[in-house]
């Protein structure tokens, strides 16, 4: 399965060609911005394509990020999602940024809590928990960072995330500390493309994912599967 990913969801634009069949990137490109994705996506993707040596309709589906995140820079990822998908014939899916920032530390033997978070501002994060090996600990949502900090119970986390800075400063002292803070600002790429050839349009649909606590539903996680990958 060929897989065009797209993430402008946070603090970058990136794109890349994934081919399931061997498990590899073909090609990528992801360039840390705050404003322009909508001026740098399509270039981008062209650039992408054609150093994958693919056209269009040779994918077998579009994958992209579709929050939490920057409101304009979600509908500009969506919107081309959407357009090559329409244009090519082929199937769209969706995967949130907290699933795709968590899939890098998730491993069928992991032992450490993974905790997803994103800066929500006004001293909220968005985040979530899963286990080392992809199980649902705590579902997302938006919340206090003293909330979020209530994770330490799990035992020493890895954090990730562009807020994994924030929970690391603040921190409790008397709590088992993290093994790993990786606050990249934009998930990787090549995980979102992952993950894009491992979950269904049924259950990972390419719409807006906004949270509201304590009753977001959450689209299937597809971490699980990464514990299992190669």
């Amino acid at each position: 399965m060929r897989v065009l990913a797209i993430d402008c969801a946070l603090d970058a634009c990136a794109a890349a060609v994934f081919d399931s069949d061997p498990g590899t990137v073909i090609a990528s490109q992801s360039r840390i911005m705050s404003r322009g994705h909508a001026e740098a996506l399509m270039p981008l993707i062209a650039a992408v394509m054609s150093a994958a040596g693919a056209e269009f309709a040779e994918l077998d589906r579009i994958a992209v990020t579709v929050g939490p995140g920057s409101f304009t820079g979600l509908r500009v990822g969506l919107s081309a999602a959407r357009g090559i998908a329409l244009a090519a014939g082929k199937p769209v899916v969706g995967l949130t940024t907290l699933t795709a920032y968590a899939a890098a530390a998730v491993s069928e033997t992991g032992q450490h809590p993974i905790i997803s978070a994103i800066d929500a501002r006004h001293d909220h994060v968005y985040f979530q928990v899963v286990g080392g090996n992809g199980s649902s600990l705590i579902r997302p949502r938006v919340a206090p960072i003293e909330e979020a900090l209530e994770a330490a119970r799990f035992g020493a986390p890895i954090l990730v995330g562009n807020a994994a800075g924030i929970l690391d400063a603040r921190w409790p002292a008397d709590a088992p500390q993290p093994v790993q803070v990786d606050p990249q600002p934009a998930p990787d790429i090549a995980w979102v493309a992952w993950l894009g050839a491992a979950v269904t349009p049924d259950t990972a649909p390419a719409r807006p994912y906004y949270l509201r606590a304590p009753d977001a539903k959450p689209q299937t996680d597809p971490l699980q599967k990464v514990s299992q990958a190669p």
